[in-house]
């Protein structure tokens, strides 16, 4: 069977075009870095690829998620620290107060200061996030918690609800706590009944009976300042525990990047010692392709003739 010049010529041009296109290849996958230059190179691989970029970007968003309800958190911790401070005040003005030695304008200027305190802490109750959100209103976040009513009683306008965030791809979490248990009131026993006081309206009581050198109420204020402090250390373990569900969550979440990034790069990465090798033997190729066809292309039954 004889090979037609024609034909020679056409399989000498389809190989070299054929290693000029696997070259080119090689070096699109050096200088970008990736091992698919296309998508039809390896539609599974492109595919698994894709499902990894989403698992990643997934998690960045958990990350970036995990910020914001950390600084939240932050924020409420410091307001939380500010109250029990100043409940730490209202308590030593309580027992100040309750020297039978003092005199009625001594008790007036602690009565003064615990309203100025009792005003520091309606502040603090008032607390807002970055995006002034108010930290303790509920899913009320755009209503001040608590608000003074017409009759001189301040009531909480939030609700109970808890937000809950999204932090993995299995857990969430809750980066509220309503203001009413925060700023927790108490339960007065009267004898036959027993009725809600507010913890504004405990603040409230307390100042006036050192006013009035009321000793029943200053006694009954001391033990009900306890309780309010009970309702901020309440609020404040909650507080901690959440931030520590936001370090553990950072650190899986860092943990499953790191994997999911070694999965890709594994699948999409070039190897750039492979790659410079390949480009070698390929160029090599190419050459020897072309030098022999160079070579043989030129001999004719002339040559063979001389």
């Amino acid at each position: 069977m004889s090979i037609s010049t024609s034909y020679y010529f056409d399989q000498a041009v389809r190989q070299m075009g054929d290693l000029q296109t696997s070259i080119a290849k090689t070096q699109t996958q050096i200088s970008t870095g990736q091992q698919l230059t296309r998508p039809s190179d390896n539609p599974d691989k492109v595919n698994a690829i894709s499902r990894l970029n989403s698992a990643i970007a997934r998690q960045d968003s958990y990350a970036s998620t995990l910020t914001t309800v950390s600084d939240r958190l932050k924020t409420e911790e410091t307001g939380i620290k500010s109250a029990s401070d100043a409940m730490t005040r209202v308590k030593e003005l309580a027992l100040q107060a309750a020297n039978d030695t003092l005199a009625p304008a001594d008790r007036a200027n602690i009565a003064a200061e615990m309203q100025s305190i009792r005003a520091d802490l309606y502040a603090l109750a008032a607390t807002r996030d970055v995006n002034g959100q108010y930290l303790f209103s509920g899913t009320k976040a755009g209503q001040q918690p608590f608000s003074n009513g017409s009759s001189g009683s301040t009531v909480y306008q939030g609700d109970q609800t808890g937000i809950q965030v999204s932090v993995g791809d299995q857990r969430k979490l809750t980066i509220n706590r309503p203001g009413n248990q925060v700023f927790s009131g108490v339960v007065r026993d009267n004898g036959a009944s027993s009725t809600q006081a507010g913890f504004f309206q405990v603040l409230d009581d307390l100042a006036g009976s050192v006013k009035q050198s009321d000793h029943n109420g200053m006694q009954r204020g001391l033990g009900e300042i306890d309780q309010l402090n009970s309702g901020l250390s309440d609020a404040l373990a909650h507080n901690g525990a959440g931030q520590n569900v936001v370090d553990s969550q950072k650190a899986l979440i860092d943990d499953t990047k790191l994997r999911l990034q070694t999965t890709l790069s594994a699948l999409a990465d070039t190897d750039y010692t492979e790659a410079i090798t390949r480009l070698q033997k390929q160029t090599l190729g190419l050459e020897a392709a072309q030098s022999t066809f160079a070579k043989t292309s030129s001999l004719n039954l002339f040559n063979f003739l001389k």
